[in-house]
């Protein structure tokens, strides 16, 4: 089951079905993403803010940070709506690789599909296994793992 439009309201977690599958809208990674991530994040590594060191590189072209293409897939994420207002919390990243190099330019997408579920009622919700893949604009999985996330369940809010 492939999922794309977007809702107003999160799913619960008795709406996600194993294997259901939802994507993203792109998003391009702009010049403007990469200085603000250095900012906030006070990494200013020179594979990532200083283009002439970055050409003798193997990747001959400055580098966009890792996490900041993860945390950009989970805005991607939250556009898709399917957690507003009903997810609990981002409880951990399992799994995750960083597969191939992420540049400014690339417009990204992700892939994510329910892989496991389980009800802890006690939080007044589940737990849901969730496989990522990062896609670039050719198709090329930049990077990917998994996120488990609480989410609440219907029956305490209904």
């Amino acid at each position: 089951m492939e999922q794309s439009a977007f809702i107003s309201r999160g799913m619960y977690f008795e709406e996600f079905e194993i294997g259901q599958r939802i994507v993203t809208p792109g998003r391009t990674v702009t010049e403007a993403d990469v200085v603000n991530f250095a900012g906030v994040s006070g990494d200013f590594g020179s594979i990532h803010t200083d283009a002439e060191y970055a050409k003798s590189t193997p990747f001959g072209q400055r580098v966009v940070y890792g996490l900041l293409g993860m945390s950009i897939a989970s805005g991607l994420a939250v556009r898709t709506g399917v957690l507003e207002g009903t997810v609990i919390a981002f409880r951990e990243i399992d799994n995750w690789k960083f597969s191939q190099p992420l540049f400014i330019g690339d417009t990204i997408h992700v892939e994510i599909e329910v892989e496991e579920s389980k009800l802890i009622p006690r939080l007044g919700g589940g737990m849901l296994t969730l496989g990522l893949k990062i896609f670039n604009q050719d198709d090329k999985t930049v990077m990917k793992g998994q996120w488990i996330v609480l989410v609440e369940t219907k029956s305490e809010n209904e």
